[in-house]
């Protein structure tokens, strides 16, 4: 008698181009993120018109971001590029003094082999400011890598000591000072003994303040003390890292930064899944809890109660197909809540997988499938945009999650999308914004519910076939 073997994740690999944007749109979300920090992008004209467009928006909010444009004699390498950047770098420290100043590198430095590695660390000492280079150019392969290479080129000014002086203490506490804001002494005192005794944690990757003390409030409540994040509010607040310390993820391309620190900085990475939805936030505490050897207590009821508020949004999508053409490196851990969800995920595209950092998540997507009875999505990594269209028209999904390049023309045709750059600047990370997710998800049918109520289907079956 033969038993039937679970069905098993499928990948494979196309040829395709990266349809994604260009990695130094990172600068949109940092700059907002490190308050501190100001960020210099070295790049041609290009570059300066893509910010323009990618951030004109945030033009009233004094962005801190600039652009040094290199001419055709800066790439015919007849110019002396460390007196202009250090004209800028002094202008800047003049205009804005920031603590650290991010040298962000594009196409164009690669290309012409720029050495900003050389030149950051004598024009640091001449200014008095640090100077972080980080290549977030776009030979990456999806423009959220732009985090992870200005996280990874963090990583290495950490402190490697725990600080000494009580000054230098208290400004590194950064996280511990606003959960205890407007507590007295001894009540901070009495919180500090409910910590379970375990190995300094540091989190990383660049979430909203709201979001990252909503999850250190979550990890508090299992007794789990964070030590710091990576990146913190301000660069003067980087997180102690000394070797032998625990660190964890909390978005899946931050591939460079986990092996950044684990092979630089010594540290022992919790390889966890993503707290993206309801279960994502579960499994990643569950599994940072059983690392220090702690039983986790009142997640079962926790997650409970967040599907059971977010029933009114299910509904629409119990039972529904969606398509993921594949564009920011979240892909995995959206389609394994949407799974939960009750959706069947027909493809995951997806610019690059590394398999190692997402091992995990590809697990908790595999054992999700098996435990809901959904059939276990195709992984193509690389998709080739061509082969995805005619896959589209095969499976007719009722939505599909896609760059903003392709979201039009499909609609044209008659199939609803979702830009999947939303999900990249939305809340999605905890049990409470689980609802975010939804609601980004659900916009699009409830937008056609809306249609359909105004009689308005026929018109645009119409629309779909001229």
């Amino acid at each position: 008698m033969t038993v039937a073997q679970p069905e098993a994740l499928n990948f494979e690999c196309e040829t395709g181009n990266y349809h994604t944007f260009c990695p130094i749109s990172c600068v949109a979300w940092l700059y907002q993120k490190i308050e501190d920090s100001f960020f210099l992008v070295i790049g041609t004209k290009t570059c300066g018109y893509f910010l323009q467009n990618a951030m004109g928006v945030m033009i009233f909010a004094e962005p801190r971001y600039a652009m040094a444009e290199l001419e055709e004699g800066d790439i015919s390498a007849q110019l002396n590029d460390y007196d202009e950047l250090k004209r800028l770098c002094l202008q800047i420290k003049r205009d804005r003094n920031p603590s650290v100043i991010v040298w962000i590198g594009t196409c164009t430095t690669e290309i012409i082999k720029m050495d900003l590695e050389g030149l950051a660390p004598k024009l640091e000492s001449e200014i008095g400011i640090p100077i972080v280079v980080a290549r977030a150019n776009g030979l990456d392969y999806a423009f959220t890598q732009g985090e992870d290479t200005v996280l990874a080129a963090m990583a290495a000014r950490c402190p490697d000591k725990a600080p000494v002086v009580e000054a230098d203490k208290n400004e590194r506490n950064a996280i511990q000072k606003l959960l205890n804001f407007g507590k007295k002494k001894e009540e901070v005192a009495q919180e500090e003994t409910e910590y379970v005794n375990h190995p300094p944690l540091v989190l990383f990757g660049s979430l909203p303040d709201p979001v990252v003390t909503q999850l250190t409030l979550e990890l508090k409540k299992q007794g789990i003390k964070v030590s710091g994040w990576l990146p913190a509010k301000r660069f003067t607040e980087l997180p102690v890292i000394e070797e032998g310390y625990y660190v964890a993820g909390v978005n899946p391309f931050l591939s460079r930064t986990a092996t950044t620190l684990m092979r630089r900085r010594k540290c022992k990475l919790i390889g966890a899944p993503f707290p993206i939805g309801a279960d994502g936030t579960r499994a990643w505490i569950e599994k940072i809890c059983s690392v220090f050897g702690i039983t986790p207590k009142g997640l079962e009821e926790r997650e409970a109660q967040i599907w059971q508020s977010l029933e009114e949004y299910i509904k629409l999508i119990r039972g529904k197909s969606v398509f993921f053409m594949g564009d920011n490196l979240l892909e995995v851990s959206l389609a394994r809540f949407l799974v939960r969800c009750g959706m069947i995920v027909q493809e995951i595209g997806i610019p690059y997988m590394d398999k190692r950092y997402q091992a995990a998540e590809l697990a908790l997507l595999e054992k999700t499938c098996q435990e809901m009875g959904a059939p276990i999505p195709k992984i193509i990594e690389k998709p080739d945009n061509y082969n995805q269209i005619q896959r589209i028209y095969e499976l007719q999904p009722d939505l599909v999650i896609t760059g903003m390049a392709h979201a039009n023309p499909l609609e044209a045709r008659g199939i609803n999308t979702k830009w999947s750059v939303e999900f990249t600047f939305a809340q999605i990370h905890g049990f409470t914004n689980a609802r975010d997710i939804l609601e980004l998800v659900t916009r699009p049918l409830r937008r056609n519910n809306n249609l359909k109520d105004l009689g308005w289907e026929k018109l645009v079956k119409e629309e779909a076939k001229i």
